[in-house]
């Protein structure tokens, strides 16, 4: 009997690894970082495999929000991928590119723990290689991540919310209300705005400006980017608890896990948290001593910033060995490669950025959005070729 492969076998090498730093376009804040300056890491994954004529190419970023990480790659990452002997990336069992290898390639000689910018430059190469495979097989990367995870892929659509509500230098809070309104008429069931910036009594203006605009509490998170101590922490908590809001994100440190753990214990709705943990071992952790409960709260760790998909997908295993359904799991960075990700592991959704962080933010025109679910389009790999804006910027890195 023969041996079983997907559906095209191919036998994908390395070639090159090209990157480029690509600014953020506007001037956002949130309560603890401005944007302006910001710049994010496109990597492209040449491989020796041809399909219409021309090398397949692989392409990802480091999410969004944080800093490019083009020394990492250019000093460290880079050339040790390049210098490894190529069957040593390769996967035994069918001669395809295997992304964990690759993965711990780029780590090698790195010391455990530590993890902050190293992880979302590694993020960069390993979701690169994810893009690579499924361009290879001339199909979307959420039925490449399924089937790799013995997953059959989510087809309908997966839940969606719009993340805005930024500070700008107006506070103007019905600018914020029409944002809001604009959101929900556009299709998104729930949005997310920041909080944390102002006084609690500036902030409640937003807020309840936001619920009464997207039709009730139900229908708002808020976002705090770890900006609370322990006493406004609390202050915010009991504030808001009575307007029901769909979750409320990062009150604190996201690595004070007793804090955190207080909170969840003074505070009945939904607490969200976990994007800025960049490894397993810091999600155990979370798990283990953060007071989080499996039948309410989220866990939006990101492919992006945490080493890639073989990590994430490690992290979904720990959630689930801690009684979360991976429903919980809702993933920080509202963009493609998030999408596919969500949808080829079957999660509990993703945000998306439809007005935000160009050219990465949101999604390509042929992604569909309906009855509050959206859907990736059918374009090989992640499609970020077919992203208004990241196109261009797509072409001068692989020309």
């Amino acid at each position: 009997m023969g041996r079983r492969v997907g559906p095209k076998e191919v036998h994908v090498r390395v070639t090159e690894v090209r990157e480029m730093d690509v600014p953020l376009q506007g001037g956002l804040s949130n309560a603890v970082v401005s944007f302006v300056g910001h710049k994010v890491s496109l990597v492209a994954v040449v491989s020796d495999h041809v399909r219409h004529g021309v090398p397949v190419i692989g392409v990802a970023f480091n999410s969004i929000g944080r800093h490019a990480q083009g020394g990492i790659l250019r000093e460290r990452m880079v050339p040790r991928l390049l210098a490894s002997a190529p069957e040593a990336l390769l996967d035994p069992r069918d001669g395809l590119l295997d992304p964990a290898r690759v993965l711990a390639c780029v780590l090698r000689d790195e010391k455990p723990g530590g993890h902050g910018d190293r992880a979302a430059a590694a993020s960069a190469v390993e979701l690169a290689c994810w893009d690579l495979l499924a361009k290879a097989h001339d199909e979307p990367a959420f039925a490449t991540i399924a089937r790799r995870h013995g997953r059959a892929p989510t087809t309908a659509g997966v839940p969606v919310y719009a993340a805005g509500g930024y500070y700008d230098a107006s506070d103007d809070v019905a600018a914020l209300a029409a944002e809001v309104r604009g959101y929900i008429a556009a299709g998104y069931p729930a949005v997310k705005i920041k909080i944390g910036g102002v006084s609690l009594a500036q902030d409640l203006r937003r807020i309840e400006a936001a619920v009464d605009a997207a039709g009730g509490g139900r229908q708002v998170a808020v976002d705090a980017n770890g900006r609370f101590g322990r006493e406004r922490a609390l202050a915010y908590a009991a504030a808001l608890e009575p307007l029901g809001l769909r979750w409320l994100e990062e009150a604190v440190d996201p690595l004070d896990f007793a804090l955190n753990a207080e909170l969840t214990a003074r505070y009945a709705g939904p607490i969200a948290t976990g994007e800025n943990l960049f490894s397993r071992q810091d999600v155990a952790n979370l798990l283990r001593f953060g007071g989080l409960r499996p039948d309410r709260d989220v866990l939006q760790m990101d492919a992006g910033l945490a080493y890639g998909l073989t990590e994430y997908a490690a992290m979904v295993t720990l959630m689930e060995g801690a009684g979360f359904d991976r429903s919980a799991a809702i993933p920080h960075g509202g963009h493609l490669v998030n999408l596919h990700i969500v949808a080829g592991l079957g999660l509990g959704g993703c945000e998306a950025y439809p007005g935000v962080f160009q050219p990465f933010g949101g999604y390509s025109d042929d992604c569909l959005l309906s009855d509050g679910l959206i859907r990736p389009a059918d374009h090989p790999g992640f499609g970020l070729e077919a992203k208004s804006g990241l196109d261009d910027v797509i072409a001068r890195l692989v020309a």
